[in-house]
């Protein structure tokens, strides 16, 4: 049989998915540990670990192993078939779980639950069982599945692990495509579930390859490259498309909340600036400061510098300027915080004028509320000079043209 088409090695094939599953293993690991009392997070967690088990103790260096250290011929083979089982059940349960709830207690998820459970544990024995009856003395290490095909007992085991791989996948697939169909699903977790449900269709194309190649070796013929050669890349493919698909929505989330972070840190850097200009303070550096930090400490210091200008805000003029924004053509929601940001400068140079006479403001307490909570769209008012500018120049030519009493 010519490899050459097969430009995965059967070792990478191997190897290639353990990382990548050791890799989602790691990332979701300190949410495992932060939140150890989720059980989802422990089943997913237990679920990349099953399956990197697969992966090693499927490699052909790991099976001549474990074979020379039990003295066993080929015992790897119920111990893969075992564990690739167990993964196939993990799978329903964990989506079972996911989709209804945890603390679903309905009769038809405890139903499921215990069929699952009962059938795939039932395979398991009945694996072990099969190996103790089958005569398997010659020892192989990457076509076993095809060299025994036709051997009593083994050639049950064979079949009876690929069936049980091939309804788990058929069922989990099917679950997964109609919770997608609910289309009340957030997109990460849209997007995570088409992963694993590619993941899953995928593993469907291992197991058929797997039993056309068995199937052949019952009809006398050929077919030992689909289980030899095309078997082992398309299960890595699976096992990478599984691991995003379960990684996939709390990166995602994660990314995302991070990247709104750094924008809202970035968009308050205009007001923050005028801020530290204003009142000669700054929020105090630290190097290993997480990004949220920095933005609640940014929005504290923004805060309490306001706070502090709040004898010096002109409410009159906010309110022409507000008029004078109104006037230049700019609608209500970007009126306000144009009005509010020629409002905080003057306010700004209203300190700076009372400190150099060393005479204070008459003290008066304005509402703050509603700049205090504003005060992102205010710092993006304060990239628009021009705009700000002619605001300012309108409302201080209203007030000069308002006759004294």
């Amino acid at each position: 049989m010519d490899t050459s088409r097969f430009p995965l090695g059967p070792h990478i094939a191997f190897w290639l998915p353990t990382t990548v599953l050791t890799a989602a293993l790691a990332i979701k690991l300190p949410g495992i540990l932060k939140l150890w009392k989720d059980p989802l997070l422990r089943a997913v967690g237990g679920l990349l670990a099953l399956a990197c088990a697969i992966f090693v103790f499927a490699a052909p260096p790991t099976i001549a192993w474990t074979n020379r250290v039990t003295g066993v011929r080929n015992i790897s083979a119920p111990l893969v078939y075992s564990l690739i089982t167990a993964f196939s059940g993990a799978c329903l349960l964990l989506l079972i779980a996911w989709r209804n709830g945890v603390s679903d207690r309905s009769a038809t998820t405890r139903r499921a639950t215990r069929w699952v459970v009962t059938a795939y544990s039932g395979v398991i024995v009945a694996l072990w069982v099969l190996f103790a009856l089958a005569d398997v003395e010659v020892e192989r290490l990457r076509d076993l599945d095809t060299y025994y095909a036709t051997t009593p007992f083994m050639r049950e085991e064979i079949v009876l692990y690929l069936l049980a791989h091939t309804v788990a996948c058929l069922i989990t697939a099917t679950l997964i495509r109609n919770w997608i169909r609910t289309g009340d699903l957030d997109v990460w977790l849209r997007g995570g579930l088409k992963l694993l449900g590619a993941g899953y269709a995928t593993n469907l194309l291992f197991a058929a390859a797997k039993l056309s190649a068995v199937v052949a070796r019952w009809t006398g013929h050929d077919l030992d490259w689909l289980s030899t050669h095309l078997a082992p890349p398309v299960v890595c493919v699976s096992a990478i498309l599984i691991a995003a698909g379960f990684v996939f929505p709390y990166a995602g989330q994660y990314l995302h909340r991070r990247w709104h972070t750094r924008i809202a840190h970035w968009r308050l850097r205009p007001l923050y600036v005028l801020m530290r200009t204003g009142t000669g303070g700054r929020v105090p550096f630290r190097l290993r400061a997480t990004p949220e930090l920095r933005l609640t400490r940014r929005e504290t210091f923004i805060r309490d510098a306001l706070l502090n200008l709040a004898r010096h805000i002109d409410e009159d003029l906010g309110r022409r300027a507000y008029d004078a924004a109104i006037g230049l053509g700019r609608d209500a929601d970007r009126a306000k915080p144009l009005a509010r940001a020629v409002t905080i400068q003057a306010a700004i140079e209203s300190r700076r004028r009372s400190q150099e006479r060393d005479a204070g403001s008459p003290p008066h307490s304005p509402d703050m509320e509603d700049l205090l909570e504003g005060i992102e769209a205010v710092s993006r008012a304060l990239r628009h000079t021009d705009d700000i500018r002619a605001v300012r120049e309108r409302a201080t030519a209203a007030a000069e043209s308002v006759p004294a009493t």
